[in-house]
């Protein structure tokens, strides 16, 4: 059962999510400064951290930041931010400063439930794949080569990146901004989007039924395939 630390500085909001966690099987924790989430960390083990990036004195941005130097024994904690601040610079800024991922004001909870077990699925360990068949594709995933009826397939750089960064989980679904964040952080989501439809093509995926790379509501996408040959390590 993953537990989760919730910072927010509106005290009914941070109740409303503890509430909609501990409901949907978490364990979760809610307090509203960034000091008192530091003592909570010394306290107990925490597997996710969502946090608020408009807080006085220290802000959810400052505060990431913090966690993610290289002294800091808890680096390694995903942590989503929740904000109002939805353009692409402050998507960007977050991203440079450490979090993994972002949700914004207003939020539906199926959505902040399913990026939570995104985030979770991504950091267990888990079997990372050398070889992947999908429709009538094959993916060499050491090698990045791609073929399609048994003809290697000549894709661009953007198509390679995003196949191989699908590839680093099959069957498991990717945000757009994850993605994004894997390809390049000019490449905003919409992009994904058009790149995705792009891809779908030339693996002979159905853009308008898609059976290979499905999108995944509230998430983004994940690419469907069987899995040949792999090796487990640790997340």
């Amino acid at each position: 059962m993953n537990n989760i630390l919730v910072i927010d500085d509106d005290e009914r909001l941070l109740s409303l999510i503890v509430e909609i966690l501990q409901k949907n099987g978490f364990v979760a924790k809610g307090v509203t400064t960034a000091n008192v989430a530091r003592t909570a960390l010394h306290d107990e083990h925490f597997d996710v951290i969502i946090v608020d990036w408009m807080m006085p004195n220290e802000s959810g941005i400052d505060f990431i930041r913090t966690l993610r130097k290289s002294d800091s024994p808890y680096k390694t904690i995903p942590a989503i931010m929740l904000t109002a601040l939805d353009d692409i610079d402050h998507k960007l800024q977050g991203f440079e400063n450490g979090y993994d991922d972002y949700v914004t004001k207003p939020f539906e909870e199926r959505e902040l439930i399913a990026r939570i077990n995104a985030i979770t699925r991504r950091t267990s360990p888990r079997k990372v794949a050398k070889f992947l068949k999908f429709g009538n594709c094959e993916f060499d995933v050491v090698h990045k080569e791609l073929k399609l009826n048994g003809q290697f397939v000549n894709l661009s750089t953007t198509d390679l990146g995003l196949l191989s960064a699908l590839a680093q989980r099959p069957n498991e679904p990717f945000s757009r901004i994850e993605l994004a964040k894997k390809l390049s952080f000019q490449v905003s989501e919409r992009t994904i989007d058009v790149q995705i439809t792009r891809l779908r093509k030339k693996i002979g995926d159905n853009p308008k039924n898609p059976a290979i790379i499905k999108t995944i509501r509230y998430i983004g996408y994940t690419l469907c395939c069987t899995v040949i040959e792999n090796e487990h390590i640790a997340s």
